[in-house]
Parts: structure tokens; C-alpha cells; sequence
């Protein structure tokens, strides 16, 4: 990170934790909110990994509201917006704003394939409708479609949009989204593919999004300290130990999947429960005795 923007640091894509009869679970929200402010990162609600696209609006916007009034003063919450339908995306971000959300998220619709210029287009529609502070997210594995950095840069100098963050997994593109906003003071990057989350950060990307934050978000605390230290090495260390807890629910697993087995890691740390909302659904005993085995496993060896 080269400056001190306003948007900056860890941004945790946080799970919705569910109870068996797929309501909220509101001790949930505050154990893991709790988890991630004692670690200095902030939470992202309703997005991929809050399974948003599956949420009723109800459930929406009692988490917003529970998660607003959980955060602490002077911390940063973020809520996604993201709808087929502009006006619900529009009406979402009305009301986590009154809600006390201080930044909103959006993806593209992921209905129907858009140009460019329709990619634009849309985003200034909704920028200039939700009045508030809004990030482009950018995540080719649900909308099927990538938003061109050229697209981006010129929707970043809208007045209400402040920053992206970008899943593509891409060096090439990572590389140029960095030297187009390393350096822009008003417009922040944020990197939501974990792998390469030591790189962006040394090479001045502001933040990170990273799912693996909602078991162990001092894993990215200690990675943004060493990088302030100038110590890379204990960074790609951080680096490591992200790759290999990520892989431990992500690998042979389809995005559905992982999130499920997220949510058994997280059961067996005691943050939330392991319910799904459908169209998702828990996998076999067999798996999610693995994935805890593994989890105790690598608990000793890295002694995270």
C-alpha cells in the first residue's frame, strides 16, 4: 500500500450464518464481527460468500440492520446491492445507507450477456442513484463477465464511486489495475483473489477481500504489518498460511461447495453454525469430518 486512502485495508466477505430454520442468526453476526474488529478488519456483508444471490430481502435487511448496530464507531461496514433489477439495487442501497451502512458493492447483472458501453452505462445509472459511496465489484465467476479496466477507470472518476474490488484472477490485470490506482487518492483497489494477496499489497494495491478472513483475519493483520515493515518475507509467510487454510475448504470444491465447508470450519471454531441457504446444500458426515480433521491439523502445524 503506498497511501492512506479513506477505503483501505482487510474487508472480510462475510459468511451469513444461519440457523436450521434458515433465519438469521444474530449471535452469529456478532460472534464474527466481534472476531474480525479484534483483528482490524472490516466486514463485507451480503456478497458471494454471504450467499446474497439465495437471501430473501427480509433476511437482508435484518442483517444489515444487525450488522449496523454491532458496528463499532469509526469503523467502516460494507453491504452489497447486487440485483438483476436496477431499481432493487438502487432500493438496497437506500436502505443500507439509513441503515448505517457506510459503503455499498455491486456486480454486474448476471442475466444477460452486456457490452461495454451497457456495462457503463450501467454503473453510472446506479452510481448516480444510490447517493453514497459505491464499489464496483468485478467477479467473472458469477456474472460471467469482465468488467474492462478501461471501463472501470473511467467509471472511477464518478463523484459517488470510490473504489473496486476485482476477483479476476489475472497478474496481467492486477498489474495494470495497480499502476492505473495505486496512486489515485480519490479511488481505491481492492483484491478479492487471495493467492495474490502479499503481491498487491507490496505493489500498492489498498486492500483485501478475502474469505478465509471469516476464520482467521489475523492471518491478513499480520500480513499488512510485515508489509509496513518492509518485511516481504514474513508477508509471503502470511501468504502461505492464507493459501493452505484456503485450499483446505476451497479445493475439488465448486464455489456452492466451499462455502459450505467454510461454514463447518467455522462451526468448529465456534463462530456460527454450518447451515446453507438453498439452492445450496450440506454435503455427506464423511466430508465434514475431513474438513475438521484437516482444519485440527493444520492448526497445530502452523499455530495460527
Amino acid at each position: 500500500m503506498t497511501m492512506k486512502k479513506k477505503y483501505r485495508g482487510v474487508i472480510v466477505p462475510m459468511v451469513t450464518p444461519l440457523t436450521e430454520t434458515f433465519a438469521l442468526d444474530k449471535a452469529g453476526v456478532e460472534k464474527i464481527m466481534a472476531n474480525l474488529y479484534r483483528h482490524g478488519a472490516m466486514p463485507f456483508i451480503l456478497g458471494t460468500t454471504g450467499e446474497a444471490a439465495s437471501l430473501p430481502n427480509e433476511l437482508k435487511r435484518e442483517f444489515i440492520r444487525t450488522a449496523a448496530r454491532v458496528k463499532p464507531a469509526g469503523t467502516v461496514l460494507y453491504a452489497g446491492i447486487s440485483s438483476n433489477c436496477l431499481e432493487e439495487s438502487v432500493a438496497a442501497a437506500h436502505e443500507s445507507f439509513d441503515a448505517g451502512v457506510d459503503v455499498v458493492a455491486a456486480t454486474l447483472p448476471s442475466y444477460y450477456a452486456l457490452s461495454e458501453s451497457q456495462m457503463q452505462r450501467y454503473f453510472e445509472q446506479l452510481a448516480d442513484k444510490v447517493k453514497g459511496p459505491m464499489i464496483i465489484y468485478n467477479i467473472t465467476a458469477t456474472t460471467h463477465m469482465s468488467i474492462p479496466l478501461e471501463v472501470l477507470d473511467e467509471l472511477s472518476y464518478h463523484p459517488n464511486i470510490v473504489g473496486t474490488k476485482d476477483s479476476e484472477r489475472s497478474t496481467e490485470r492486477l498489474d495494470r489495475s495497480l499502476k492505473l490506482w495505486a496512486n489515485r487518492p480519490d479511488f481505491s483497489h481492492f483484491l478479492g483473489w487471495a493467492a495474490k494477496s502479499a503481491y498487491a499489497l507490496i505493489n500498492g494495491s489498498d486492500g483485501l477481500v478475502p474469505s478465509t478472513g471469516n476464520l482467521f483475519p489475523s492471518i491478513y493483520q499480520e500480513m499488512q504489518k510485515a508489509i509496513a515493515l518492509g518485511d516481504h518475507e514474513r508477508a509471503y509467510s502470511c501468504q502461505h498460511q492464507s493459501d493452505i487454510f484456503g485450499s483446505l475448504y476451497q479445493s475439488g470444491r465448486t464455489l456452492g461447495e466451499s462455502l459450505w465447508a467454510l461454514k463447518i470450519l467455522m462451526q468448529e471454531t465456534n463462530l456460527c453454525q454450518s447451515h446453507v441457504m438453498p439452492p445450496l446444500q450440506p454435503m455427506s458426515v464423511k466430508e465434514a469430518a475431513a474438513l475438521i480433521a484437516g482444519l485440527e491439523e493444520l492448526l497445530v502445524k502452523e499455530n495460527v
